[in-house]
């Protein structure tokens, strides 16, 4: 008996026109205020202007930055951010989210206090941290100090102090939402894993180490990338707390691009290490990609 077999329809792609007019003005909005900045910057980058007549200067901007004595400062304080958020700043939601999805009752009100640093203005915040970390003995930390006959420290005022200052802050200020999307990564890893490992004898430490952070490492990955790539672009904090004292121990690379661009009016010098930056930091991303791509997919 000859077998007759049923063509397959080709499944069409149909796009509703109202799903269509939906997405075209934040399109447009993005491509006008991210996209169109980006490209306005690069004859910028070669121009010596004041953003109303210009100059075409070629590679003189890009020489200039290079040759600032303030880059190879600014290069070396914003690594050692990175580097002290990494430290500090990344184990610290995986933690509170494991903590916190391990409570029964009170696991939304914890939640939803450790998301509560995120929704302070940062103004606010770094007014409030000023206040710990005041160098007198009236000052927070200094007081706590005191109970043990410490003597004051001059957190921000110090060199050595002053930028692990400034990542304890900012830390405590940011990690609420990583804290959140852990939390939603771990309420979709399987119950059965930590049920089948319980009843092999597994302890918290082997269980939250062979279940727990395995099945959150993509996560992970990318919220690494994320904070590298954001850690490089810390601005605020260090202007706020010290403007890239003392003597320029927390100037940081875009808080060298805000002097270049509004204290010395070098708009082209600006906009050549805000080129340079971006550059940097897609290489660095896709070198990141490719080399944790093999165990991100293990």
């Amino acid at each position: 008996m000859a077998s007759t077999t049923v063509p397959r329809r080709k499944k069409s792609l149909r796009i509703s026109p109202t799903a269509l007019l939906l997405t075209v003005p934040p399109l447009v909005i993005f491509a006008v205020f991210a996209w169109w900045p980006i490209i306005r910057a690069v004859p910028i980058a070669f121009q010596r202007t004041n953003l109303i007549t210009s100059t075409w200067v070629g590679l003189d901007n890009f020489h200039a930055v290079l040759a600032d004595p303030l880059l190879g400062t600014a290069m070396l304080n914003t690594t050692y951010y990175a580097l002290l958020a990494a430290i500090f700043g990344f184990p610290l939601p995986i933690l509170a989210a494991t903590f916190i999805a391990e409570m029964r009752r009170t696991r939304g009100w914890s939640s939803a206090f450790a998301f509560i640093p995120v929704v302070i203005p940062s103004v606010v915040v770094i007014l409030l941290w000023k206040f710990f970390y005041d160098p007198g003995p009236g000052g927070l930390f200094n007081s706590v100090l005191g109970v043990f006959g410490i003597p004051p420290q001059p957190w921000l005022q110090s060199t050595a102090t002053a930028m692990p200052s400034i990542v304890v802050a900012a830390t405590w200020a940011a990690f609420g939402s990583a804290t959140i999307i852990y939390l939603a990564t771990l309420a979709t890893i399987d119950r059965t894993l930590y049920e089948a490992a319980e009843i092999d004898g597994a302890s918290i430490l082997r269980r939250w180490w062979h279940i727990t952070l395995p099945q959150m490492r993509v996560t992970m990955l990318l919220l690494l990338l994320l904070q590298i790539i954001g850690t490089f672009q810390i601005f605020t904090e260090p202007y706020l707390f010290t403007g890239g004292g003392p003597n320029n121990a927390t100037l940081t690379l875009l808080m060298l691009i805000y002097r270049y661009a509004f204290i010395y009016g070098g708009f082209g010098q600006a906009t050549a290490l805000s080129l340079m930056l971006a550059v940097f930091l897609g290489v660095l991303s896709a070198v990141y990609l490719l080399a944790t791509r093999r165990w991100a997919r293990s």
